[in-house]
């Protein structure tokens, strides 16, 4: 499965985790980074190894684990604590390249390996733009690891080490810098053949501001999206839904260049398609059936 929606809930409040994990979500992000006070982090290690344990087997939500970020001082505790649990993935935070990628792949399979679990089964979801030397590495991420599972981006620890007052304006849209972020993520998960997941909607009372977020997403390429409270799951889930009317017309477009095998450009409902439209509408069908 893909997800539509990823939901970030702290990693020292079982009660958050739990309703996070109730919330409808098709993923849960057990956050050990920002949510988690420094003097917090073992008893949320410890918290999160607990709740992927008690979840274990229940099966329908991805549970993955936001470690702190590998030049810091907690990311291979963060490992040793909750790897033998066995989480569906690591969300890797602040990565500069594909390289780190690569660390946290080798770093993994070692604790899978000691813990009795699949080598390469823990997948791997990195926050591919939140240094500002990330924004030249988005094109690493092809072929890195076979543990990619999607590439997300951040415009809030970015704009904070280039020294931006802020990364929105004061109607609330991404200032130029951060939309080249963005646009860089959706490269380079395009170029790596794995999902691109849109970032957080700070602002989660304003309905209609999300919707038209999220709208926005899907139309330039996204599949899924993070939350920050529960209260966004259900438009995220709906919004990134293909409808029936798109899944139907993916399915004529596919069987009509099955049809014309040899056909390069073909006419359908009075527009001209070509093999683009083919791929996307390929993608669009495996996206419903995964």
């Amino acid at each position: 499965m893909i997800p539509r929606s990823y939901l970030f809930a702290p990693a020292d409040s079982p009660s958050k985790m739990e309703k996070a994990y109730g919330s409808g979500a098709d993923a849960v992000i057990l956050d050990l980074e920002d949510s988690v006070a420094e003097a917090r982090k073992p008893d949320a290690r410890k918290a999160v190894a607990d709740f992927l344990s008690a979840k274990s087997g229940d099966g329908g939500v991805q549970l993955w684990v936001r470690i702190n970020p590998l030049a810091g001082p907690h990311a291979i505790d963060d490992l040793d604590g909750v790897v033998a649990a066995g989480p569906f993935g690591i969300v890797l935070p602040k990565p500069d390249s594909a390289a780190d990628v690569a660390t946290l792949d080798a770093e993994l399979g070692k604790r899978e390996l000691a813990a009795g679990l699949k080598v390469g089964g823990i997948a791997i979801l990195p926050i591919a733009t939140e240094t500002p030397a990330s924004l030249f590495q988005l094109h690493t991420y092809a072929g890195s690891s076979s543990r990619l599972s999607g590439l997300t981006w951040g415009a809030e620890d970015l704009s904070s080490a280039i020294g931006a007052v802020s990364a929105r304006d004061e109607e609330g849209l991404l200032t130029q810098p951060y939309q080249i972020a963005r646009a860089l993520c959706l490269a380079g998960a395009a170029a790596a053949d794995v999902p691109a997941v849109e970032t957080v909607f700070p602002a989660f009372r304003d309905e209609a501001g999300l919707k038209a977020y999220i709208a926005r997403g899907r139309r330039d390429g996204f599949v899924g999206m993070m939350a920050i409270h529960p209260a966004q799951v259900a438009a995220i889930n709906e919004g990134f839904t293909p409808s029936q009317d798109e899944v139907d017309f993916a399915e004529r477009v596919i069987t009509l260049f099955r049809d014309n095998p040899g056909a390069a450009t073909l006419a359908l409902d009075g527009k001209m398609l070509d093999r683009p439209h083919l791929v996307q509408a390929e993608r669009l069908l495996a996206r419903v059936r995964s």
